[in-house]
């Protein structure tokens, strides 16, 4: 009889595991029509809470001008949104920005930090509409100081990757110039193999430690290496922007596809059962729970990949489908804010709490990288 009754649950469970797998697999991505709604609903209440957009930001005391990476990663999702949806409303708050601040790096100051040409990206995509010079010059300085230089070491920390890579991808595309790929990849690949070691890219879990600090011998509490969930979501976004913007025969492309791939498939297993990342990879019990703005840079990653023949829609449609309807229906407010999304910082423990009602520090980049996910899920969607 307890042979029976163990055999019998046996089975139960097991039924249960292949109907939950089934529920998991036969999730659908919603309409087009859906998806742009939920869209503009976020930017809607982002641009209602910000009308002016040179406004500065204060956050815990610090003003900083609105040029800051955090919302030019925003203005990544809008111009995305905007070439599906061209409404003028959208390219006018772009422009708006960017009038403000004279086209020009955080603080009006030329710079080599990549978080202060992250602007760069909208300013050359407003170009593109509209030619003026201005909107291009001074952050073109900007890059050509790094391009005519021999320092290669400035981005000692993977974010910065996603900030300033396709700027210069941009401005080689701009000029058909192979003098930005090669600084450009010079730069990535001094952070990819030289940073912290021997390197920020772990060619095994083919994963990204954040910066030196989190190079073994350092351990999460599980004794995992410590992948951050955003730190990972920014290098999938640089790899594919980058890969986007350059020519087939642009020089070192393949290593950027190589990564990428390797990013994306060692991403499936790690995906939690309700369609999120934890923001530490490999400790879900490091601060583990629903998290917006990796799981939307990972959805972006790989949304991209099917739309442009790069990944196998069959295998990565189903992870990306439970994520999007994770994050539509549980982080989206009705009123338009998104639930669930870490505030700044560089590790898991940073930004806390994670809630569906805690507003983080800032607000723009959540919605940036809701903005970039849904502007690929689109093309996907019936």
């Amino acid at each position: 009889m307890n042979q029976l009754s163990i055999k019998g649950k046996s089975i139960i469970s097991l039924g249960l595991a292949l109907a939950l797998t089934a529920t998991a697999f036969s999730q659908k991505l919603p309409s087009k029509t859906k998806v742009m709604a939920d869209m503009a609903l976020a930017n809607q209440y982002f641009m209602q809470k910000w009308p002016d957009p040179g406004a500065k930001v204060t956050v815990k005391g610090v003003t900083r001008e609105s040029t800051l990476w955090t919302r030019a990663v925003y203005y990544e999702g809008l111009m995305a949104m905007y070439k599906l949806d061209p409404q003028k409303k959208y390219y006018d708050y772009a422009v708006d920005w960017g009038e403000k601040h004279q086209w020009g790096p955080r603080d009006g100051k030329i710079t080599r930090n990549a978080d202060n040409q992250c602007a760069a990206q909208t300013y050359i995509d407003l170009y593109m509409i509209d030619k003026k010079p201005e909107r291009i010059k001074k952050m073109q300085e900007c890059i050509d100081l790094m391009v005519n230089s021999d320092k290669i070491d400035d981005w000692n920390w993977v974010d910065a990757l996603q900030m300033a890579m396709p700027v210069f991808a941009k401005f080689g595309v701009l000029y058909n110039d192979n003098k930005y790929y090669e600084k450009m990849y010079q730069i990535y690949n001094y952070t990819k193999t030289v940073h912290g070691g021997k390197g920020l890219y772990n060619p095994v879990d083919h994963l990204w430690w954040r910066d030196k600090d989190f190079v073994p011998p350092y351990k999460e509490p599980n004794g995992a290496d410590c992948y951050w969930s955003r730190g990972n979501g920014w290098v999938v976004a640089a790899l594919l922007r980058v890969l986007e913007i350059m020519p087939k025969d642009a020089p070192h492309r393949d290593e950027y596809l190589k990564t990428y791939k390797e990013m994306m498939e060692a991403l499936i297993p790690l995906q939690r059962e309700d369609g999120y990342w934890n923001v530490s990879l490999k400790d879900p019990s490091h601060f583990g729970g629903k998290e917006l703005s990796g799981t939307a840079l990972f959805t972006y990653g790989m949304a991209w990949g099917i739309n442009n023949g790069i990944l196998k829609k069959k295998t990565y449609l189903p992870v990306l489908t439970k994520a999007w309807n994770a994050m539509s229906t549980e982080c989206l407010h009705k009123d338009g804010m998104l639930g669930y999304v870490q505030g700044t910082g560089k590790e898991p423990k940073d930004g806390q709490p994670v809630g569906y009602d805690n507003v983080p520090d800032f607000e723009d980049y959540g919605l940036g990288c809701f903005l970039l996910a849904g502007s690929e899920v689109y093309k996907l969607a019936k």
